[in-house]
């Protein structure tokens, strides 16, 4: 395990986390620090409590905002794909009925043939 001390908002915060993963806490700690260093200056002088509840009330937000949107996408794609496989199906028995069409009537006339004969 790897010990770092990231800094939020003035103050020390001595981190364990799994090797190789330094790099990344490092950079969530970046962005927390500052999210709440830009709560701090709205807001004024809060307790560090405050402070980081609020911060991770706005991270909360951001991170649901950003749930929402994948959510839309996903259905975006969806109705697209869907659309797609729809319009290709359409267009394949495009194609495809006049040749069944066409061999519909050779069976036909084959087979008038060998009623006839």
């Amino acid at each position: 395990m790897a010990q770092l001390t990231v800094t939020i908002h003035g103050r020390n915060y001595p981190i364990v986390c799994d090797d190789g993963q330094e790099e990344h806490v490092t950079r969530l700690a970046t962005y927390i620090d500052k999210r709440a260093s830009e709560i701090a200056e709205t807001v004024g002088q809060v307790s560090e409590g405050r402070l980081l509840v609020m911060t991770g009330l706005l991270i909360a937000d951001e991170l649901s905002e950003a749930y929402d949107e994948m959510e839309r996408l996903q259905v975006e794609a969806k109705k697209s794909e869907d659309a797609i496989r729809t319009e290709t199906r359409e267009s394949m028995e495009a194609k495809v009925a006049p040749v069944v069409d066409s061999l519909a009537v050779r069976i036909e006339n084959i087979a008038a043939g060998l009623e006839s004969d």
